[in-house]
């Protein structure tokens, strides 16, 4: 199985190089896909990602891991590849217009880093409208952040970016990580329930 591995805002496939290998040793073979939000557009980057996807797959049967932002590109991406993956599996997705890019929108320093696709996280038209995945997928969401009263997510589980909340889709299940958004794709527990379930995917394939 092929596996199609797509970073979060502001970092690079380095940030999944962790998970990458421990799939790599139960037998996948990995891409990752590389790009920045401080230098591409929205539009560039879904088209390069649709392009990266159908040169690398072909025929075959492939999957989709992706950390953050990466879920929202890939979520515009599938409806437009006439050969989708067998299953999706989102780390910490935003999937709503979220608490973090509302506060972060107004300020200079952010839109000049995050460009535009940084923008469309705090638009709530655009997220909604996003498509569904229809193929099998999984959403693993972490609860490590900070919460009470001093919080800003006050008593609301979070991954310190993302509230739990922010990341469900309807219809798609969630396992809850012990996890903070930055480092949720280094858990070992989710590389290995992506294994686990690949596996039985296969076997149902073959």
């Amino acid at each position: 199985m092929r596996a199609i591995i797509v970073h979060g805002m502001g970092r690079t496939p380095l940030s999944m190089c962790l998970l990458a290998y421990r799939l790599r040793a139960v037998g996948m073979k990995i891409n990752l896909f590389a790009y920045t939000v401080t230098f591409e557009n929205w539009d560039s980057c879904t088209q390069r990602l649709r392009q990266f996807i159908e040169n690398k797959v072909g025929d075959e049967d492939f999957i989709v891991v992706t950390h953050s932002l990466g879920s929202v590109l890939t979520r515009a991406v599938l409806p437009k590849i006439s050969h989708k993956p067998v299953a999706c599996f989102f780390l910490a997705p935003p999937t709503q217009a979220c608490d973090a890019a509302h506060r972060l929108a107004p300020r200079r320093w952010y839109r000049l880093m995050a460009g535009d696709m940084g923008q469309l996280l705090a638009n709530h038209e655009f997220m909604s409208n996003l498509p569904v995945p229809e193929m099998p997928t999984k959403i693993y969401a972490g609860d490590a952040g900070f919460t009470g009263k001093y919080s800003l997510f006050e008593g609301e589980p979070n991954d310190g970016v993302l509230m739990v909340k922010e990341t469900l889709l309807p219809g798609i299940p969630v396992q809850i990580v012990p996890s903070l958004h930055t480092f949720i794709m280094n858990n070992r527990m989710i590389a290995s329930d992506i294994a686990e379930q690949v596996k039985t995917k296969h076997a149902q394939l073959d």
